[in-house]
């Protein structure tokens, strides 16, 4: 088993894109710290997270779903009527294969493909699923630093950069037609980890920062309005 790495109190995860990597790692940490979680895959193969599924049995459930497809998230809301969530998370993100490429640079289907995956499909996650969501609870996306545009004074990454910097807008935008309410939104920055998207080269390994990720998520609880925070818990500029 995993070994329990903080006390506190305990919820129910909805956690988007929980095959691998970040997510994957999210997952364990949230199971290892007494939550119940739903984690979702695309595609019908099996992953990583049904190994842990089997570790877990009975707090930790795996829907499939892809984000990109409107019809799987209204049919992922329906399968999952009824039920009431303290937390969902969306955790997707993709670069383009090319990352020194420019804006003048890039492929219109290349740049498609990013901003579908990284600024549309998530939001379309958080307005299709956020009545899942109890009125006092999370609604946390997955952005990173390199999408404040304020921080940005050495350019690189064009494409993924714009991806995120609109991700974080219309996350403005929704908390904006939110406005007033209890739940809690929270945008973050997780830092430059060691996954497959991340590359060998990233100086944070997992494990330095998930679980410090998730104390932020966790602290949000209680919190009504959008914060865009780091791993540590502190504001990034916008």
């Amino acid at each position: 088993m995993h070994k329990l790495t903080s006390h506190g109190a305990t919820g129910a995860l909805l956690l988007v894109g929980a095959s691998r990597g970040l997510g994957l790692a999210m997952a364990v940490e949230f199971l290892a710290r007494g939550w119940s979680v739903v984690g979702t895959v695309r595609g019908s193969g099996r992953t990583k997270l049904h190994d842990l599924a089997d570790e877990y049995k009975g707090r930790l459930e795996i829907e499939s779903l892809d984000i990109t497809q409107t019809n799987e998230i209204a049919a992922l809301r329906e399968r999952l009527s009824g039920r009431s969530f303290d937390m969902l998370f969306v955790n997707a993100g993709t670069a383009n294969d090319n990352q020194g490429e420019t804006i003048a640079d890039v492929s219109t289907e290349e740049f498609v493909r990013v901003m579908v995956t990284n600024a549309l499909s998530p939001m379309r996650v958080v307005e299709g699923l956020q009545d899942l969501v109890s009125g006092s609870g999370v609604i946390g996306v997955m952005s990173s630093g390199q999408g404040s545009v304020g921080n940005n004074e050495k350019g690189g990454h064009e494409i993924y950069r714009g991806s995120k910097a609109a991700l974080n807008m219309y996350m403005r935008s929704y908390a904006a037609r939110h406005a007033g309410e209890a739940r809690a939104l929270a945008l973050i920055a997780p830092g430059w980890i060691r996954t497959e998207l991340g590359g060998p080269d990233a100086p944070l390994s997992i494990g330095e920062s998930i679980p410090k990720v998730v104390d932020v998520l966790v602290a949000q609880q209680g919190r009504p309005g959008l914060r865009y925070l780091d791993r540590d818990g502190n504001a990034v500029p916008w």
